[in-house]
């Protein structure tokens, strides 16, 4: 089975800044899903992905998500094989779940299982 990456996001403390920055350099289109989320359309064949806000102490970061069938299980393989779960099974609405892990080298990584559509 393929597990292709079906997501990106890139947070910041200044999402709306972000938003703009994005937009303009790229002429990227982006709409409102939620406070302090935003989605980026695809455009070119390209993957469509997210602007969002971090909260607290997340620092700025870009994150890929890689589509998976089950959350729990692909968690535990990268546990044996390293890595270690930062966020557990978490839904997003009735139609999708993600999962986020480091890997042996500290990158984080997204798991993402999809039933329907995500965005509004």
């Amino acid at each position: 089975m393929s597990h292709p990456v079906v997501h990106w996001e890139i947070g910041g403390r200044d999402a709306p800044a972000l938003q703009e920055f994005y937009a303009k350099v790229f002429g990227w289109t982006i709409t409102d899903a939620g406070p302090d989320y935003s989605l980026v359309q695809p455009v070119g064949g390209g993957l469509g992905g997210s602007i969002m806000r971090t909260r607290g102490d997340t620092p700025p970061r870009v994150t890929v998500y890689v589509r998976v069938d089950d959350l729990d299980e692909k968690l535990a393989d990268v546990e044996h094989l390293g890595g270690r779960r930062l966020v557990p099974p978490t839904a997003i609405n009735e139609s999708a779940s993600f999962a986020m892990f480091c890997d042996p080298e500290g990158n984080v990584v997204g798991l993402l299982k999809q039933t329907g559509p995500i965005g509004p």
